[in-house]
């Protein structure tokens, strides 16, 4: 593929530049045989997630909506070819773009040419190239891949090129996979809503005025349309765990270091002070299993000295007699969930109650509060100069969120040496009490909301704490739905705010005053989700008690298609 030659550095437009870049999606969508069906914008439901089954063949359908775990076997049986496969996920990844705005290019050529290389290798040594073989997985837009553009959500930044693929996308190709599309992400990477000048807002399947959640944004709404099953999201402040949570779908923040970040691009390269992490996003549990273990069976840590060197350990040795203690966490105490948030949780812990193995108690945060401001205060180390130089230097104007994180953020502040080794120092020091008081109050893991809200309205997502607390503490998350969704306002009642009910905070007041303006009828369709967290590197512990909460609530570990 050609550098763009419409950039910032060529004399255009930011206008212009974007123009360019939806140009050339379309044009990648354009590529796939047959063509995507076309969709009448002015037809689109606000629950577009019916659509696929009425516009693609039978098989697209039936190939589309097998998880990760069951499609390798379709194709290791001779049953469906890597191509097969491939062109049905190209055909409704296309069908996604249309319906939610997810996608920033398609890969027909690089897939299409990797799944032959599988299927005369399968055919000719009757064995599978790796644990993913044929599986296609889709790829956030600020992840290298080789010859394609890599602007990380800013305008300035187009016409960049990656020299080679990222070295997860290496690790995961090594394993079988085929990379076959590139998705969107906000501007600055740093909101839980998915908005940039260069596309626009993504939106979510189930309703399309609320938020399909950021900075994974383009992931979660493509998987949410099962365009992909299986897909490589990164997370600082929960950009992995909202979209997951937003389109009621599974995915997994590890502990830092333990996946592959060399070749991603994003402002403020080697900052140190808190630590992102790539993670996948899936349709099913196993799907976020085997994307992990097949990358650290690799050892990649030999390739990236910065990974910790931990071989992955197997699950299935933890909890033997499957007897669980689970902490949960019903309000952090800075903002209280909106009710069908409280309602979910609620049911959960009712289901987990009446199972013997399952002993459930309440954890009560231990200063949510503060941990934010510290985090807050440590993610900008030179007072956003970075990132207001690689928005401004375009002329591209500030997204909403972007503006709010940054610019309106009171905690934000331009450090020196003296007071970064200070921030940092306050960091570890809250760790270390938070490890103390876990110890103090003993719990396998702990059970959370997995934000205040289901998917937010368009510019509203203003409140991280309930995923970025663990990127403070480095714990491991893992984000699963409930099967439920938003309902009716009765349904929703009996969980609704008391009438006298005072705002815990003035983010509180914001998020409580969101409610009251869109109620329940504003959220219909909206999938609930929660959010089980572990100790640091106890990732593998975290599968497998999330597996036996799943099966002693009766609930599926995958998304039913």
């Amino acid at each position: 593929m050609a550098p763009a030659t419409v950039t910032i550095a060529n004399g255009a437009t930011w206008q212009d530049v974007a123009a360019d870049r939806q140009r050339h999606r379309d044009a990648t969508i354009a590529e796939v045989s047959p063509p995507v069906p076309e969709v009448s914008q002015q037809d689109i439901p606000l629950n577009t997630t019916g659509i696929p089954k009425k516009l693609l063949t039978e098989q697209e359908i039936e190939i589309t909506n097998i998880d990760a775990e069951n499609l390798v076997k379709k194709i290791t049986s001779g049953e469906w070819s890597s191509t097969t496969v491939t062109n049905a996920f190209l055909r409704r990844a296309g069908l996604a773009q249309k319906l939610t705005n997810c996608i920033t290019e398609l890969l027909p050529k690089r897939a299409l040419s990797r799944a032959a290389e599988l299927d005369q290798y399968l055919a000719t040594n009757k064995k599978t190239f790796g644990p993913l073989h044929g599986i296609p997985i889709s790829v956030k837009e600020h992840i290298a891949i080789k010859g394609e553009d890599l602007n990380a959500g800013f305008v300035s930044w187009v016409g960049r090129v990656a020299e080679e693929d990222a070295l997860i996308v290496q690790c995961l190709e090594s394993a079988g996979a085929v990379i076959f599309a590139r998705t969107t992400e906000p501007q600055t990477l740093m909101q839980i809503e998915t908005d940039s000048n260069l596309y626009g807002i993504t939106v979510n399947p189930y309703n399309r005025t609320l938020s399909a959640g950021g900075s994974s944004g383009g992931e979660g709404a493509l998987i949410g349309l099962r365009g992909s099953i299986l897909g490589i999201g990164t997370d600082i402040g929960g950009s992995i765990r909202v979209p997951a949570a937003s389109n009621g779908l599974f995915g997994f923040k590890p502990t830092t270091l333990r996946l592959p970040t060399d070749g991603w691009s994003a402002a403020m390269a080697g900052a140190e002070s808190i630590i992102g992490t790539t993670g996948p996003i899936s349709t099913s549990l196993e799907g976020l299993r085997v994307f992990t273990k097949s990358i650290i069976d690799q050892q990649p840590w030999l390739k990236q000295p910065s990974l910790v060197g931990l071989d992955w350990r197997d699950s299935a040795q933890y909890y033997p007699d499957r007897k669980l203690r689970v902490g949960v966490i019903y309000n952090d105490g800075v903002v209280r969930p909106h009710p069908p948030v409280l309602r979910a949780l609620n049911e959960f812990v009712g289901k987990l109650q009446k199972s013997p193995d399952i002993e459930v108690v309440e954890w009560k945060p231990w200063k949510h509060d503060l941990a934010w401001s510290i985090i807050a205060k440590l993610y900008y180390a030179d007072g956003g100069a970075d990132v207001k130089t690689a928005v401004d230097s375009s002329g591209e104007p500030w997204r909403p969120l972007a503006k709010f994180i940054l610019h309106e953020n009171p905690h934000v502040t331009t450090h020196t040496i003296p007071t970064l080794w200070a921030a940092v120092s306050e960091r570890d020091a809250y760790r270390t009490a938070y490890a103390n008081f876990w110890n103090a109050h003993p719990v396998d893991l702990i059970l959370s909301p997995a934000g205040p809200s289901v998917a937010t309205k368009h510019g509203t997502g203003r409140y991280w704490g309930y995923t970025a607390q663990w990127n403070l503490l480095d714990y491991p998350a893992i984000i699963f739905p409930t099967t439920d969704a938003v309902g009716d306002a009765a349904r929703e009642g009996e969980y609704e705010y008391p009438g006298d009910y005072q705002p815990l905070s003035e983010i509180d007041g914001y998020v409580h005053g969101l409610w009251k303006e869109h109620g329940a009828e504003g959220y219909r369709d909206a999938p609930i989700s929660l959010q089980l967290i572990g100790r640091k590197y106890d990732d593998e512990k975290l599968f497998r008690a999330t597996q036996i909460l799943l099966e002693e609530a009766g609930l599926p570990a995958a998304v039913p298609a």
